[in-house]
């Protein structure tokens, strides 16, 4: 072992996981703990949790030393509320952008096209054409313009579609002009489809709400691949009952929805159960994040995508 690698012990939820961060640095020693029963260390210099649990499984890190906790997601609110005091968490940006914005061109192109109502007819063994909406031409506000915000702007390139990214501020990126939030109202009613990618947390919290559906001309539609909460549903609900907008969501609030909630066969709402990340581009992706941050923290570096502590 050289002088620049010093030992190091990783817990990883599945052995699955374990193949594939291999090969490692020397004088790494893996655990597999899917943390449903207590810490078989005192500690870990990392600890990746399982996939989506994080709200039930960080309460078994108290008492345990751990110098980075690896999330396998890319939201992150509300995890200091669960997270044991003096903690270090990164979350996993670059994993999962690729999988979130082919299902966002996926809901849209679905929604435009009559993709789930085909689908419906299909299984009723029904023919039914009918004169779709295209996604060429159409008028696109991209909400959110962080990581997953321009994997869909990379993906919507090749459509012919006029796309405008919209931010916290404005700026000038990627050769594009990045619009401020409070731009908003101006560019509301010039868009057709608004794809919404921001991060959930309370200075988000029902950005989209009946004021901002209300300057939306009639038939846009409002794709969701962000946080449930980013939208109003009670106000989401309303429009679209009344004709006026479409909606495709891979979130919602709450979530998952119950039974007999409005949205369900709610005519104009196409719905996929919170699937951004889940594809066969996380396996790949996951590996490569956290084998990078075990030899970052081998060779005594700091590790990437740290956002708590």
């Amino acid at each position: 072992m050289t002088d620049s690698i010093r030992p190091l012990i990783v817990s990883v939820p599945t052995e699955e996981l374990v193949r594939d961060i291999h090969p490692l640095p020397e004088g790494v020693e893996v655990v597999v703990w899917p943390m449903d029963d207590p810490s078989p260390r005192d500690a870990f210099d990392l600890v990746v949790p399982p996939y989506m649990k994080m709200a039930t499984v960080l309460e078994r890190l108290e008492g345990v030393r751990v110098g980075l906790v690896q999330s396998q997601s890319i939201g992150y609110e509300g995890v200091e509320d669960v997270l044991p005091e003096g903690l270090r968490f990164a979350n996993a940006a670059s994993v999962h952008e690729t999988s979130t914005a082919e299902l966002a061109v996926a809901l849209t192109l679905a929604s435009q096209r009559r993709v789930d109502a085909f689908a419906v007819d299909t299984a009723n063994g029904r023919w039914s054409p009918v004169f779709a909406e295209s996604l060429a031409d159409r008028r696109i506000l991209l909400l959110g313009y962080g990581g997953v915000g321009k994997a869909i702007a990379a993906r919507l390139s090749g459509f012919e579609v006029e796309f405008t990214p919209v931010a916290s501020r404005t700026r000038e990126e990627d050769g594009m002009l990045v619009r401020a939030v409070g731009e908003l109202p101006e560019l509301l009613p010039r868009t057709d489809i608004v794809i919404v990618s921001l991060p959930g947390g309370d200075a988000t919290r029902h950005i989209v709400d009946d004021a901002f559906l209300a300057a939306l001309p009639d038939g846009a539609l409002v794709v969701n691949v962000g946080r449930g909460p980013l939208i109003d549903t009670d106000a989401l609900v309303d429009h679209v009952e009344r004709g006026r907008i479409r909606a495709a969501l891979d979130v919602t609030d709450p979530e998952p929805l119950p039974e007999g909630h409005p949205l369900w066969g709610l005519p104009g709402v196409l719905i996929s159960p919170h699937v951004g990340g889940a594809s066969s581009a996380m396996r790949p992706r996951i590996a490569r994040l956290v084998r990078s941050q075990i030899e970052r923290l081998a060779r005594g570096e700091e590790p990437e995508n740290v956002v708590i502590g």
